[in-house]
């Protein structure tokens, strides 16, 4: 048996206007929803931005043969950071290379001529992440990147601590290099071919 189900003239506008304000209903709870994930996402990834105080971007060399340590100032860039996602970490930071300063005015202004850093053609030295990992040990995880110095190109790879201070975070890691790969010093005798650089990068 069938039963047919007339409806009235009243019913029908009645009920088209009840599908119409759940569907309304629907869209709202829909944006809503996607309006919370962005703040959540948001709040959770932030993007940092180095600062040069509380930072310090130091290298050691030898010069003669006796040790000689150097700085570099005016941190740039941005750190992508979420403690809780490290698949969106990513690295991008320069500094000044005219802010050399090794305690020596004289060799700070010799270091920034075109032998050394060649300052006034490459104004920055350029590190960017291409791979994060991380480690069995809490806070410490492994970065490779690209280092930029006179306009060459050379990856590095080392560890790196991670640390929340204040309100940004601090990041401290080191690694060894050769000056000669990067055409800095030409082939001068007194300088070490190798150095240590070590790096203490506060960012909020």
């Amino acid at each position: 048996m069938f039963v047919k189900c007339r409806l009235s003239d009243r019913t029908l506008p009645a009920l088209v206007c009840n599908l119409c304000d759940n569907s309304k209903k629907m869209k709202k709870l829909i944006t809503i929803t996607a309006f919370l994930f962005c703040i959540n996402t948001s709040y959770s990834q932030r993007i940092l931005t180095p600062m040069d105080e509380g930072s310090k971007v130091h290298f050691v060399i030898k010069n003669f043969g006796i040790k000689t340590g150097g700085d570099f100032t005016g941190l740039k860039g941005t750190m992508k950071f979420d403690p809780n996602n490290l698949s969106v970490w990513a690295f991008d930071v320069t500094v000044n290379a005219a802010t050399i300063n090794t305690d020596n005015s004289s060799r700070d202004g010799h270091l920034r001529k075109e032998e050394y850093f060649d300052v006034k053609k490459y104004p920055t030295i350029h590190i960017v992440s291409t791979k994060i990992q991380a480690t069995d040990k809490p806070g410490i995880y492994i970065l490779t990147a690209d280092l930029t110095i006179k306009g060459v190109t050379k990856p590095v790879k080392f560890n790196f601590k991670v640390n929340k201070r204040n309100d940004g975070y601090l990041f401290t890691g080191e690694f060894s290099m050769n000056r000669r790969d990067f055409n800095v010093g030409g082939n001068s005798v007194s300088l070490g071919d190798n150095l240590k650089v070590l790096l203490s990068v506060f960012a909020k």
